[in-house]
């Protein structure tokens, strides 16, 4: 490619301003690739854990099930299963104003908080891509702009206007748009990706806490078809 053409001639003849927008559309970029690329591990991760939780009801006691769930402190499942446990304890063991609660709705609430806390885990970072979306594309179209408005200054000066001497400094000056679009694109994918994803962890959240709900309460699991009499009955440990 001539050098006197390309993204090498547009980065040596820009300006301050030139510079940092490309500068920062590089920045947007590599801030949303890390979120997508990590909260995309985060949710494999989940998923695999999910997987867990049958295994989980079919332990002998809870300790067991916990182990079966994994050490990670990070798992949200194992997060659950422990909140349900120490709200159970805590509202038989203590009594206070929350005694005014049965322990269906005390266990209800603290399940709900679990849940809450997880998806505020699972939505962090979200709201980069979201950014990074929304702006990245006029970004790069107030690159262009000042590239096409430098670009006519020049010609001015030169006091020439053909076509050759036009096309270049403005076609120049709209890969900055592109690039913006380059930005975005990406973005806008990873965050629709990831809110599917955290959607769906979610809703094994909400359905482990009705198990979770439904054990600590009557002492057994109560099955998917929600029949009472099909129950899959551990011991507590």
């Amino acid at each position: 490619m001539d050098t006197q053409f390309g993204l090498v001639h547009l980065w040596n003849q820009g300006d301050i301003v030139t510079k940092g927008v490309a500068v920062m559309l590089l920045l947007m970029s590599l801030a949303s690739w890390m979120v997508i690329i990590v909260k995309a591990l985060d949710l494999r991760r989940h998923a695999k854990q999910s997987r867990q939780t049958e295994s989980f009801w079919h332990s002998a006691d809870f300790a067991d099930g916990l182990n079966k769930l994994g050490p990670d402190d990070r798992n949200p499942f194992r997060a659950l299963a422990i909140e349900g446990r120490e709200a159970t304890a805590h509202h038989h063991a203590q009594p206070q104003l929350h005694d005014s609660l049965d322990v269906s709705d005390w266990l209800t609430r603290s399940l709900r908080n679990s849940i809450d806390e997880s998806t505020s885990r699972l939505q962090s970072g979200l709201a980069v891509l979201a950014s990074v979306g929304s702006t990245a594309p006029f970004v790069g179209l107030f690159g262009t702009v000042w590239g096409i408005y430098h670009a006519l200054l020049s010609i001015s000066v030169a006091g020439q206007a053909t076509i050759d001497k036009v096309a270049g400094p403005v076609g120049e000056a709209l890969i900055m748009t592109a690039l913006g679009l380059a930005v975005a694109i990406p973005a806008v994918l990873g965050y629709n990706a990831l809110v599917r994803g955290n959607k769906s962890v979610i809703m094994k959240l909400n359905r482990f806490a009705h198990d979770l709900h439904a054990y600590f309460v009557t002492g057994a699991r109560v099955s998917a078809a929600g029949s009472p009499a099909n129950v899959v009955s551990m011991k507590k440990g």
